[in-house]
């Protein structure tokens, strides 16, 4: 009954959680409609159902939010404030407080966006400056959201911990998937034979497959991340196309009568099989590793793991998804949105620059590719001092 006072099961999950994973779903998937709207209509009006799911979401963190905070400050029950951090004079878990930052930038970044559209018309690149700010603002929902679920998973009992430890790597495949969003003009298939691709991936990816795996308290906690990351990428490009649509922003350089899917994703659950065993070979779930200068071997074998099983799949993957082989509703190979104008280059590798096609050799690739071992090494042991670190999460 103590572990209960107050109405607080420390086993379940509260509806806030429930709220702020609502939110950074939310978030990542209106994203990804948003991307495929452009590329299929253009950009109408700023009310489009994609915004409106974004925004949502980013209101959903920051009222429940705003509320905990509230909440716990003026009737908060010693628990609550025991678990939670100060900051302007109100009380609230940390990963609260990164919501809430996330959801005031998300917003403030609403009308910049719809000023910059009404100037400069569609936008060449994902990462123009309103949408730097939107980025910004997501990625800090979803890392608020990896934050509660972490707090609540390490107080939970033997018991609690399993579903809580779910939502802990639900969350974390939601930050890997915004992730990927972001990196997503260095990551269509003809990118997986050039080291840029490789590098950057191995920079990225690491860092959170690492802290995943070494604080979340369940089996194979890398490996539900990847799925995660994987299931909602796929349910999105299946569903998508299923909606007939038309260009309506010139010039138009090609036929389109149904939204554009987004590309098929990273085949991240391979090497994050492989770094579960890693891991559980290093120490057990939710533990550090009895020395933590074992942490810098680890990461060493963690990068050549990562980079050599990541490599290998998407250079043969890769010329998979440019045959004709993957032009079908499973993988959506070959789709392009209706302002990409029909050419060779669509069915090409571009490992020497954006459409510059040509056979890639393995010697080639190597030896400009090489550099994403260090890059993997100094990307899993930051994963490792994160995840150390999120072990001690309590607020």
């Amino acid at each position: 009954m103590d572990r209960m006072r107050g109405g607080h099961n420390p086993d379940a999950m509260p509806w806030y959680l429930t709220a702020v994973l609502f939110a950074s779903t939310s978030v990542i998937v209106g994203i990804i409609w948003d991307i495929s709207w452009h590329r299929t209509i253009g950009r109408d009006t700023f009310w489009t159902p994609a915004h409106l799911a974004v925004y949502a979401g980013g209101l959903a963190a920051g009222l429940s939010c705003g509320w905990l905070a509230l909440k716990t400050t003026f009737s908060g029950t010693g628990t609550e404030v025991g678990r939670s951090v100060r900051m302007w004079g109100f009380r609230a878990p940390l990963g609260a407080w990164v919501a809430i930052w996330g959801a005031i930038a998300m917003l403030t970044s609403a009308p910049l966006d719809d000023w910059w559209h009404n100037a400069y018309g569609l936008d060449v690149e994902i990462l123009s400056p309103p949408h730097v700010v939107l980025a910004l603002g997501i990625c800090s929902i979803q890392l608020g959201a990896l934050l509660m679920a972490l707090s609540w998973q390490n107080r939970a009992s033997e018991r609690g911990q399993r579903r809580l430890g779910f939502a802990y790597a639900y969350s974390a495949g939601m930050l890997l998937l915004t992730l990927a969003v972001l990196m997503l003009e260095y990551s269509f298939p003809n990118d997986w034979r050039g080291p840029v691709f490789h590098m950057i991936s191995a920079g990225v990816y690491p860092v959170v497959l690492f802290a995943v795996g070494r604080a979340a308290r369940l089996r194979w906690p890398a490996t539900w991340t990847a799925l995660v990351y994987m299931g909602v990428t796929l349910v999105m490009m299946w569903i998508l196309p299923l909606f007939p649509a038309e260009p309506l922003l010139a010039p138009i350089l090609r036929d389109v009568d149904a939204m554009v899917a987004p590309e098929f994703p990273l085949v991240l659950v391979v090497p994050a099989i492989a770094l579960d065993m890693l891991l559980r070979r290093g120490s057990q779930p939710g533990r550090a590793p009895a020395r933590r200068s074992a942490d810098w071997g680890l990461a060493a074998l963690g990068s050549v793991v990562f980079v050599g099983l990541f490599g290998v799949v998407h250079w043969y993957f890769g010329e998979f998804m440019l045959s004709e082989a993957s032009r079908n509703y499973f993988f959506q190979g070959d789709t392009w949105g209706y302002n990409n104008a029909p050419g060779p280059w669509q069915n090409e590798f571009w490992g020497g620059g954006r459409f510059a096609g040509g056979e890639i050799s393995v010697p080639d690739f190597l030896a400009r590719a090489w550099w994403a071992l260090p890059i993997g090494f100094a990307s899993a042991r930051v994963g490792l001092w994160v995840g150390n670190w999120m072990l001690a999460v309590r607020r």
